[in-house]
């Protein structure tokens, strides 16, 4: 019998987000670098702050498929620090990516947004981000990205 994959939501991520840096095109696809403001971790049993700090590293390919990399940190309510380095592919119908990069509005379910969410920390009490696998479900809004992360049981 082979065994079912199950996830359990844990918490969402509402990262505040600034204008992007754009590197330029490296041949294969446009280096953006988007700056972390700041925001939110919020689910049950679960509150903190994601600090100013880090950013989302991206390539975007010629057709629209993007690889993001963010790393950036947050501290929660009880003072526990939690570095995250969260990596992942964003992709959809062209005309939804190009609102997405005029800094438009697009309904979520239009884009496959999805990340692989590694966390570090030094507190015991949230080892057990360390200890797991994480799959993030994302939704780009203008001015903030909302992670949805679930923990792969």
């Amino acid at each position: 019998m082979t065994p079912q994959l199950q996830t359990k939501y844990v918490f969402t991520l509402a990262i505040k987000i600034g204008a992007p840096i754009i590197a330029g095109d490296l041949g294969h696809g446009v280096r953006r670098i988007i700056p972390i403001l700041g925001g939110e971790v919020v689910g049950d049993g679960i509150r903190g702050t994601i600090y100013p700090v880090g950013a989302d590293f991206q390539i975007i390919r010629p057709d629209g498929f993007t690889e993001v990399e963010a790393k950036y940190a947050f501290e929660m309510d009880d003072g526990a620090v939690v570095y995250i380095d969260n990596v992942g592919v964003r992709f959809g119908p062209k005309d939804a990516l190009d609102r997405i990069a005029r800094g438009e509005a697009v309904d979520p379910a239009l884009i496959y947004f999805r990340s692989v969410p590694k966390f570090e920390t030094g507190s015991a009490k949230y080892r057990w981000l360390m200890q797991h696998l994480f799959v993030g479900v994302g939704a780009r809004h203008p001015d903030r990205v909302e992670i949805a992360v679930h923990q792969v049981l």
